[in-house]
């Protein structure tokens, strides 16, 4: 049975849904605006509004509760609503959300938003205290944070664009994944007609490029896991680049190189060799029970081999992800793969807080993950007081549905290696073309207008409709004209 929500006067469901999934999550709602005899529902979720009164009634793990208020303005209502489900819901279950009522993906970029406004930091920090009632301590990275991204933001070349290229295949997926992703044993016979149309693609982003006389700016490989390819189709792709675009104006070339059983020396120097100057290499943990709970087929050892071999080839940038939440994995067993990853002393290390997907095979029970069983806040906050103490700062900062006991993700690095990629694509503030299946590509106007185009999901779509796909480039073409001739 889904979860009734009933909306009444108001049509505020987006926000309403955002609140309630902090509390329930991995749930599914039904949502009506016919406020039928609610007291024969076992369960539900009731927001009225009646021109700037507003009520909230929630029925819910056996207990009640109804919250109201009357807002000082139209504007404010929608707010004020999911305010008084957010204390309803928090004071029926217990949980107390650490970044509050703020349910955006992107909270650092409010932060930024003030201090460029003018605002000195406490007077930022009692902003949005107040209105979201964030914790102190998530205050505090947000601001951390938002401190590391503002000199790079400054120097954002908004006349260019980044190029996003995705290789979405995998050895096996990772029973937590959420991308669109496809292993190699289903999807083999696929690869060289993908790599084909992924670089006729290539060609002819970069022929709108050259015709608008607008420069890229940084280039990411993604995926999927782009080396779960071979070295010789890699370099079909990372040539068709640079022969395609002018990599001395590129100011970052990331390449995703990710999972160490994909990874060998002869990618890596292909890797190398055609421009990329930053990669990462991620262990997710460095404990081996948990690298097999979640298919993975490599250990701990493997990652730091490929680590290695890539330092010996000359890679002076890497990055390293892990997961905090992993099914089964303790907080010791996370500290560990932190202070590993610190030994090793890549340039950046990434924490991600595990996030159930209804694509990933952990949605299934996704409720008992989602329920703290590991205490996975203590693991986040480990990493955020280890990383800072060995010099890695927070550089970017972003929020997931469904993220165990919604925690976030944060990148981290030593200074002077943040990556501008993962800045941009998180600020919105510059066009970032996307090349291959599942690529999307974020157009942004001078005026700050954000319009999104995405390609088909699926290789088998994306080379069966190729052709069909490519008429719709006219809408990229029309946005880089208008930079091309802004003021900007």
């Amino acid at each position: 049975m889904k979860l009734p929500i009933i909306l009444t006067g108001n049509n505020f469901k987006y926000e309403i849904e955002a609140v309630a999934k902090l509390f329930i999550p991995a749930e599914r709602f039904d949502f009506t605006h016919t406020k039928s005899d609610i007291n024969s529902l076992d369960e539900y979720i009731s927001a009225e509004t009646d021109n700037l009164n507003l009520k909230v009634s929630v029925k819910y793990m056996g207990q009640y509760q109804e919250l109201s208020y009357t807002a000082e303005s139209p504007e404010q209502c929608e707010h004020e609503l999911c305010r008084l489900l957010f204390h309803s819901l928090k004071k029926i279950t217990g949980i107390n959300p650490p970044w509050g009522i703020m349910t955006g993906i992107r909270p650092v970029k409010k932060a930024v938003e003030l201090l460029e406004s003018g605002f000195d930091e406490d007077t930022a920090k009692k902003k949005l205290s107040e209105k979201y009632e964030i914790t102190p301590k998530k205050l505090n990275l947000a601001f951390d944070t938002a401190r590391n991204q503002i000199p790079i933001l400054r120097k954002i070349d908004r006349k260019a664009v980044s190029l996003y290229i995705s290789i979405p295949f995998c050895p096996t997926r990772c029973s937590y994944c959420s991308f669109v992703s496809h292993s190699i044993e289903s999807a083999f016979k696929l690869i060289p007609d993908y790599v084909d149309c992924l670089c006729r693609e290539i060609r002819i982003i970069s022929e709108i490029v050259r015709e608008n006389n607008i420069k890229v700016d940084t280039i990411y490989f993604g995926g999927g896991t782009p080396t779960s390819i071979s070295a010789g189709q890699i370099e079909t792709i990372m040539k068709t680049v640079s022969e395609s675009f002018d990599l001395n104006s590129i100011r970052e070339y990331n390449f995703e190189a990710g999972r160490a059983d994909t990874i060998t020396e002869e990618k890596l120097r292909v890797i190398k060799e055609y421009g990329a100057d930053r990669i990462s290499i991620n262990p997710q943990t460095f404990n081996n029970e948990i690298l097999k709970k979640i298919g993975r087929r490599h250990t701990a050892e493997d990652t730091i081999n490929a680590y290695n071999t890539a330092r010996k080839i000359g890679f002076s940038n890497i990055n390293m992800d892990l997961i905090a939440g992993l099914p089964d994995e303790t907080a010791e067993s996370f500290k560990n793969s932190v202070d590993t990853a610190i030994s090793l002393a890549p340039e950046s290390i990434t924490v991600h807080t595990l996030t159930l997907k209804r694509s990933g095979s952990l949605y299934e029970n996704g409720k008992d993950y989602l329920r703290n069983k590991y205490n996975i806040g203590e693991m986040v906050d480990y990493s955020i007081e280890k990383l800072m103490l060995n010099g890695y700062n927070p550089y970017y900062l972003y929020r997931q549905k469904n993220t165990v006991d919604n925690l976030e993700n944060v990148g981290y690095s030593k200074k002077g290696f943040e990556s501008y990629y993962n800045i941009y694509i998180m600020d919105e503030t510059q066009t970032i073309l996307g090349a291959g299946s599942s690529a999307s590509t974020k157009l942004v106007t001078p005026d700050g207008k954000i319009s999104r185009e995405r390609n088909y999901k699926f290789p088998y779509e994306y080379i069966s409709r190729f052709d069909e796909l490519m008429k719709r480039k006219g809408d990229i073409s029309e946005c880089l004209k208008k930079i091309s001739s802004s003021e900007l």
